[in-house]
């Protein structure tokens, strides 16, 4: 880890130390938002957030909860400001090292920038700790791309890679704190928030010691995604035939399958007009096999039409299928037209499309 700025951090502490009502955000994938933990407050995000509450008695704080389980930082950066920064947190834990897909670690870095900079740039000027999961199983994930981008920043980051898998693969912990090779179980959930914990206890150690605050730099990446936004029933209406619109009310952020668009018979269309120079697709894939297809055709080009295949292959739920089109081409109004495929099936799964990422 290079050189770090805990400013934030300790002006925290300082802050809590005093009485203050603070906000603790966490944001990112299944494991932030506590999949295979018993209970909410077993989740490694609730036993962090219960530190705070026993290390600063006299303050008052509040617990905002941004995790998505299967979701990239694509995703994430167009939905922070409704699932977490509109609450201006202080304090955020963000992880998507499992969730950003290896062998397209460039795309992900700047999407995960674009993240960050949200996070630095939000009015309350949290304070910012990204934490590196893996996958107990291979050892794998994205933390090197994902914390170059924190060096940049001078962000501190806290890996399981480097804690817990490391005393894993020697015997310490065997098997016991995962049963499916990622997702912690209760035991597995407290140790994740330990490893956390140790570095916030030792940051408060010296909390009143003063640090020299960085620059906030200008970007690593192209930063093409820091102010990308998503596109729903609620901001657009595209032309529809046959394709109908969702009516059906949102009841929380982890209810994602709703304020979309959904085609149930081959031909079913939907066309959008926008303006953007990348440009994302989000859609469910489902375990309610079989399910429709459907062709997508940016600006007209049918050479290279994409396949949004409904058909999810995991047995674990519904998944929010999000796929780049688009990717720092003209900024223009470019043309995308969806079609149900005519796959020749009864009874299958209507195909669902959930939004629209523009950057």
């Amino acid at each position: 880890m290079g050189q770090i700025d805990l400013t934030r951090l300790k002006q925290c502490m300082c802050r809590a130390e005093k009485g203050e009502r603070l906000t603790i955000g966490f944001f990112g994938g299944s494991i932030t938002q506590g999949c295979m933990a018993t209970e909410q407050e077993k989740a490694y995000s609730y036993r962090v957030f219960q530190w705070w509450k026993d290390a600063f008695p006299q303050a008052e704080f509040s617990y905002v909860n941004g995790g998505i389980g299967g979701t990239t930082s694509h995703f994430g950066v167009s939905r922070i400001w409704q699932d977490l920064l509109m609450y201006q947190p202080d304090v955020v834990v963000v992880d998507f090292s499992v969730n950003d897909k290896e062998g397209h670690e460039v795309f992900f870095q700047e999407t995960f920038e674009g993240v960050i900079r949200k996070l630095l740039c939000c009015q309350s000027k949290p304070a910012v700790l990204i934490l590196n999961n893996v996958y107990y199983d291979s050892g794998t994930n994205v933390q090197e791309c994902h914390n170059e981008v924190g060096d940049w920043y001078h962000i501190p980051h806290v890996s399981m890679k480097d804690t817990l898998y490391r005393r894993m693969r020697k015997g310490v912990y065997q098997e016991e704190l995962t049963e499916d090779g990622l997702h912690p179980n209760d035991k597995g959930h407290e140790l994740v928030a330990g490893e956390i914990i140790s570095f916030l206890s030792e940051v408060k150690a010296g909390m009143h010691e003063r640090e020299k605050e960085s620059r906030f730099p200008e970007p690593m990446t192209a930063n093409a995604y820091e102010h990308a936004r998503r596109i729903t029933v609620r901001e657009v209406l595209p032309k529809l035939s046959g394709f109908h619109i969702d009516t059906e009310e949102k009841t929380g952020h982890l209810d994602i399958f709703k304020n979309g668009w959904i085609g149930s018979r081959p031909d079913d269309r939907i066309s959008f007009e926008v303006e953007a120079s990348c440009i994302g697709v989000q859609f469910r894939q489902t375990i309610a096999r079989p399910a429709l297809r459907a062709r997508l055709i940016l600006d007209g080009d049918e050479g290279r039409a994409r396949i949004l295949d409904g058909n999810f292959e995991a047995d674990w739920g519904d998944s929010a299928q999000l796929i780049p089109i688009l990717h720092h081409g003209e900024r223009k109004k470019h043309r995308i037209e969806i079609e149900i495929l005519d796959d020749h099936m009864e009874d299958a799964a209507p195909f669902y499309l959930m939004s629209l990422i523009l950057a």
